[in-house]
């Protein structure tokens, strides 16, 4: 059971080498940087070091507790990101499926919402603008 906060990419075979052991059930999902207009370059990503992983580690804490999960591992990248390049995992291990699925969709919405990270779209003309929280991440939360 982990969480993690790095500018270094990730291999997601490796991070799943030995998860889960002895787990019925591993779900994972790996976010990708999109480029949702065509026009972006980049995607920097800003954290409070020791706070946010603070914050990740309380909410898989919280979706084993909820879930019932024998593992759970959370890694988010921040620094520049170019588009395509991943961007986080969650991973999360249980006796049984829906469990498991439960709990990744748990994490992936609390991370969306409230995970202390700031998102800035640089342009392929150099211009930067924050990225704004989104109204259907919010209602994603209000679920649990």
């Amino acid at each position: 059971m982990s969480a993690r906060v790095q500018t270094a990419s990730f291999d997601l075979a490796a991070e799943l080498a030995g998860f889960g052991a002895g787990a019925g059930a591993v779900v994972t999902f790996t976010g990708i940087v999109r480029d949702d207009t065509g026009a972006m370059a980049a995607l920097e990503i800003e954290h409070y070091p020791g706070m946010t992983e603070r914050a990740l580690s309380d909410y898989g804490l919280q979706a084993a507790d909820r879930f019932g999960l024998t593992d759970w591992r959370i890694l988010h990248r921040h620094g520049r990101l170019a588009v395509g390049e991943p961007i986080m995992m969650v991973a999360t291990a249980a006796r049984h499926r829906h469990a498991a699925f439960q709990a990744a969709d748990y994490l992936m919405d609390w991370l969306k919402s409230r995970a202390p990270f700031w998102k800035r779209e640089i342009g392929r003309d150099g211009a930067a603008r924050w990225v704004d929280a989104r109204a259907s991440d919010e209602d994603a939360l209000s679920r649990w």
